[in-house]
């Protein structure tokens, strides 16, 4: 069974950037849609973006586009979140997520992924 890990989460002030790697163990990464949520507490899981299974296709939600890329690594079985221009509402746990294999179009509905990492904090001070 595949596993998920993120890291690269932290605390920075407005402006900076940080990069989210996920990580997978246990099975191929590769066969997998892959996207990253993020969550405030009292609040629902909120689509980022999202990479196709060869990482020739990415989405984007409004508030991230043009600050954010995903991309992914499937020879290290390695995703990616590169996050610039970060400001305080992007406050958040952030996680990786994939999509069975056999599906291969994107969801921006959190239940429609059955592979979730623990999560890592990102906190932006202003």
């Amino acid at each position: 069974q595949v596993q998920l890990v993120e890291s690269g989460g932290g605390s920075v002030q407005a402006g900076s950037s940080l990069r989210l790697s996920c990580a997978a163990s246990g099975g191929t990464f590769s066969t997998r849609l892959m996207a990253w949520f993020r969550q405030t507490p009292g609040k629902e899981r909120e689509f980022a973006a999202a990479i196709t299974r060869s990482g020739g296709i990415t989405w984007y939600a409004d508030s991230v586009k043009g600050r954010f890329t995903i991309s992914r690594d499937n020879a290290k079985n390695t995703g990616y979140l590169q996050m610039n221009s970060l400001n305080s509402e992007d406050t958040a746990v952030y996680y990786c997520a994939a999509r069975p294999s056999w599906l291969s179009v994107v969801s921006r509905d959190s239940r429609d992924y059955d592979l979730w990492g623990p999560g890592t904090q990102v906190t932006i001070s202003s």
